[in-house]
């Protein structure tokens, strides 16, 4: 198989790209002891799982672990440590991280590589607005730690260390997709796809017969408000709507939205972020939803990880964020695509 990158490891090609990848290093090195004065556990999950994630669009690596005997049972690479890491808050952990290297299937391009770096960490017993701080403090670390004053990608800029704009999903929908995304939702957080549809249509947006809620909320947040976010400065996106957050606790303040929000820098997105949802009951009841979605989209779905919503009984109220650690590290290096921060670039 051809790399994406031909030939990376050629003294020659490889001369030129390592001065970003000892800053790339310089930036993990700076992160970790970020974490270590205030008191986090570095820890490391297991990357071979039960279940690799039960989210509608992600899709996993596939593989068996075999017995001496010959007995096949199947595993799958993870795509996040998350459910590893809430086990250890399940099990005492109260601040914990992971330089996880994780893999993702059916995802390469510019800003994705199948096997990457996912910075992700926990916080037991602490506000979901202490894990966005967190964020904004990390982005801003990467950026002193390389010199780069301002950051840019595909013809936008970004100050990293100008204040974070925080737009709720409904105010970006209005504001620059022109569709009133809180009417569409029940007070469960549940999704009107008929009423989504008529607002979407009225706003210039296409919309076939068998688009449902999510669809069609994809469609508006790809086309209209990604692209807009984190022009100049940073942008938290925050308040998704329920169903769109698997993994995170309702909103005290409205119960149509979820404790979810997400990064952006230069229109890409950086980290997603949940005060995280514990109700073992409620999980379980999401995770079948999304894997009824994979199985209606793709033809397939994943097994249920009952070890983990049996651990989510014990585990304290916690809020905890992904980040794209790669993604930092191009917007900070100033890279043009993730392979140019991979030491050794995926096979294409």
């Amino acid at each position: 198989m051809n790399s994406k990158m031909p030939n990376w490891w050629k003294p020659d090609v490889h001369a030129d790209r390592r001065p970003t990848l000892v800053q790339r290093g310089r930036i993990k090195t700076a992160a970790r002891a970020w974490f270590e004065v205030r008191d986090f556990t570095e820890v490391e999950c297991g990357a071979l799982v039960v279940s690799p994630g039960n989210e509608a669009h992600l899709h996993a690596f596939e593989t068996y672990a075999v017995e001496t005997g010959g007995a096949r049972h199947r595993r799958y690479l993870h795509t996040s440590p998350e459910f590893a890491s809430k086990k250890l808050l399940a099990a005492g952990e109260t601040r914990i991280f992971d330089f996880a290297r994780v893999f993702r299937n059916r995802e390469r391009g510019a800003l994705h590589a199948p096997e990457f770096t996912m910075l992700e960490w926990y916080r037991a017993n602490e506000a979901y607005d202490e894990v966005i701080a967190d964020t904004v403090a990390l982005l801003r670390l990467a950026a002193d730690t390389t010199g780069m004053k301002e950051f840019s990608f595909r013809g936008h800029t970004c100050d990293p260390h100008a204040e974070a704009e925080r737009l709720t999903v409904a105010d970006a929908f209005t504001h620059h997709g022109g569709v009133d995304l809180l009417a569409t939702l029940s007070e469960r957080g549940e999704g009107n796809r008929d009423i989504l549809a008529t607002k979407a249509r009225r706003a210039g947006f296409d919309v076939a017969e068998n688009d449902n809620w999510a669809d069609i909320f994809s469609k508006i947040l790809v086309a209209r408000v990604e692209p807009n976010l984190g022009i100049e400065r940073p942008t938290i996106l925050c308040e998704y709507p329920r169903v769109e957050a698997a993994l995170a606790r309702a909103s005290a303040r409205d119960p149509r939205v979820a404790e979810r929000f997400e990064l952006y820098v230069c229109g890409v997105e950086i980290a997603n972020g949940f005060g995280e949802l514990t109700d073992p009951v409620e999980q379980r009841a999401r995770f079948e939803a999304e894997m009824n979605e994979k199985q209606r989209i793709y033809g397939e779905l994943y097994p249920i990880d009952e070890d983990f919503l049996a651990a989510l009984s014990h585990m304290p109220p916690a809020s905890g964020v992904a980040l794209g650690f790669d993604r930092l590290v191009m917007l900070a290096t100033g890279a043009r695509r993730i392979d140019d921060v991979l030491w050794t670039p995926s096979p294409e």
